[in-house]
């Protein structure tokens, strides 16, 4: 046990312990303001806590035990996204969260990336780093996340659903595809992605009327903030419009901490969650969030330089889903408050208040480390 503890990466250790600081003084600024959430900050110490023994579980697990059992992880999770549609209660027009004792709420989206990463994994490693073939390899993989990713729209959880969409792409990049199904499959896409807006905004009228009296105008508003950036509800243009006004209050260096007004006047939804960066970009300016961004860089360079590292193909291939799923996690959330990509309920990795997606991301890091770990008696099994 302690020969594997000495194999972790202490850098990437490191950078979570700065990130707990960071998220922890973030959130107790961002909840300030209302005492319903005193607590959140020493939730995320206690969140951050509990992350860090799982991250050392996972680390002391052999990945390639997970990847055996694929098939069970899938099976869990998709029993666990239908049972949200009878189980889970509407929050924000959507049902994605089950409740549980002690006021914890648990999302089995957020589960499922992990899933998709370790079965895709799986599947592609088969081939061993030779080119995939479309049928048995490129079309399984996109048939083995089509269904989790058709049951997550449903609640409906666009946010989740495209970063499903990203890892399955990155993981394919990385995996050796062949440059014409690339080409093949990016005509696909854009084809029926124009094909999809064109018919939404020609019948436009028709669906919202259909959604309204169905009571699921949510989904109409989801839908059409993504095909129609800027036309999204009034609630969503008054939040991206407010979100870029407080940043560039913060200027150079930022107001100072605990001197943001946009969430002492609820200016801005969520400032706690999934508009956070908002708090950082107003209080600590254009050289906190730089800096906050050069944190996330230097996450993802780590897990990247181990993935280099591997002799196992599919624990690269693990790592590069976990890695795409942070880099589009990080450049939507900051995105969509610069009114770069539209709103939708992101989180910031490592730093907005949530614990189910805070153990979600220790756990990949924990499935990092048990792939740096476990490098060794790969070499000597194989």
């Amino acid at each position: 046990m302690i020969h594997k503890l000495k194999k972790l990466d202490w850098g990437i250790i490191a950078l979570l312990l700065l990130f707990m600081c960071i998220s922890t003084l973030i959130v107790h600024s961002a909840t300030s303001y209302d005492p319903r959430y005193a607590s959140y900050d020493t939730k995320t110490v206690i969140f951050y806590s509990i992350g860090f023994v799982v991250v050392l579980m996972m680390s002391l697990i052999d990945y390639r035990l997970l990847l055996k059992g694929w098939y069970i992880w899938y099976g869990i999770g998709l029993v666990l996204l239908v049972l949200v549609f009878f189980l889970a209660e509407e929050i924000n027009g959507a049902r994605s969260w089950f409740k549980l004792p002690g006021g914890l709420q648990f999302q089995p989206a957020e589960m499922v990336k992990i899933v998709l990463i370790i079965g895709i994994a799986y599947l592609m490693g088969r081939r061993q780093g030779e080119p995939l073939r479309l049928t048995s390899d490129v079309l399984a993989v996109a048939a083995y996340s089509f269904v989790p990713f058709l049951l997550v729209m449903m609640q409906p959880d666009l946010g989740n659903a495209i970063i499903f969409l990203v890892i399955v792409l990155g993981m394919l990049w990385i995996g050796n595809v062949r440059y014409s199904h690339v080409l093949a499959g990016f005509t696909v896409v854009v084809g029926f992605i124009l094909l999809f807006g064109i018919l939404f905004n020609t019948y436009n009228d028709q669906i919202k009327t259909y959604m309204v009296e169905h009571e699921r105008l949510h989904w109409y508003e989801r839908i059409n903030g993504f095909m129609n950036p800027g036309s999204g509800s009034e609630k969503e243009i008054y939040q991206a419009t407010k979100a870029k006004i407080a940043i560039g209050s913060g200027g150079l260096a930022g107001d100072g901490y605990l001197q943001g007004d946009s969430k002492n006047n609820a200016f801005i939804s969520y400032p706690y969650s999934d508009s956070i960066f908002v708090v950082v970009g107003e209080e600590f300016g254009f050289q906190g969030s730089a800096v906050l961004l050069m944190l996330y860089f230097l996450l993802i360079y780590r897990m990247i330089l181990i993935a280099f590292q591997c002799y196992d193909k599919r624990g690269s291939f693990m790592i590069i889903g976990i890695v795409s799923m942070y880099v589009f996690q990080i450049f939507e959330n900051v995105g969509m408050m610069i009114g770069l990509m539209p709103i939708t309920g992101i989180t910031l990795p490592f730093v907005s208040y949530g614990g189910t997606s805070l153990l979600l991301n220790m756990i990949c890091i924990g499935l990092v480390f048990s792939i740096k770990v476990h490098q060794e008696k790969y070499e000597l099994d194989t």
